[in-house]
């Protein structure tokens, strides 16, 4: 078989403009920006991923231990954590984060749910995954809270948030504030270091 491959000889093979002499195609501008636009997608994709991963881990955490709050701990004494530094007390909150302006149940309610809808409407154009974080813990706190306020006695949209976390000298909180209070920290620190939601960075 060798010999006879030898006395055949190897057949020509076609240089790079091929067998007929026409020039390679090369793909168009559209379907290189097409490609760029489905790989720009896919991250999108990705970072709105972890944004609703972190918000439903944060709301799935508040609520649960809410629920337990409520089932074991309230109208019972404060179990302490680290003696008078830290305990864990249940009571009602008809205000804000942290037992702040209980004359404005429902107008922090509408709040809550307009941050929700901003959200979900800067979703569309996320690229960072520290924003994805950041804003999930707002999502999640949000939705937390806002679940107390709608289902909650003493009625829908007037709610009082239960809250648990009792250190000295503080206000009492809950998981949720936590997650807003984080989330809120993070963005602070990504606008300082001119980090958009869109991945895009300002350098002064």
């Amino acid at each position: 078989m060798a010999e006879a491959e030898r006395i055949i000889g190897t057949p020509d093979i076609p240089d790079a403009e091929g067998a007929d002499g026409a020039e390679p195609q090369q793909p168009s501008e559209g379907a290189a920006q097409a490609g760029s636009d489905d790989t720009g997608g896919g991250r999108g994709r990705r970072k709105i991923l972890v944004l609703f991963v972190v918000a439903v881990i944060a709301y799935l955490l508040d609520l649960v231990s809410k629920m337990i709050v409520v089932a074991k701990l309230e109208h019972q004494e404060p179990i302490e954590i680290f003696g008078d530094w830290l305990k864990l007390d249940a009571i009602r909150n008809a205000g804000a984060a942290f037992g702040m302006g209980e004359a404005f149940t429902v107008i922090f309610t509408a709040i809550a749910a307009v941050v929700i809808v901003v959200i979900a409407r800067l979703a569309r154009k996320l690229y960072s995954l520290p924003w994805a974080i950041a804003l999930g813990l707002l999502l999640g706190g949000a939705l937390g809270n806002l679940t107390d306020r709608i289902f909650r006695a003493p009625g829908v949209f007037e709610g009082a948030v239960v809250d648990f976390i009792a250190p000295a000298h503080f206000a009492v909180f809950n998981l949720a504030d936590s997650a807003i209070v984080c989330g809120g920290i993070l963005i602070v620190i990504l606008s300082f270091k001119g980090l958009d939601p869109d991945g895009t960075v300002h350098k002064d």
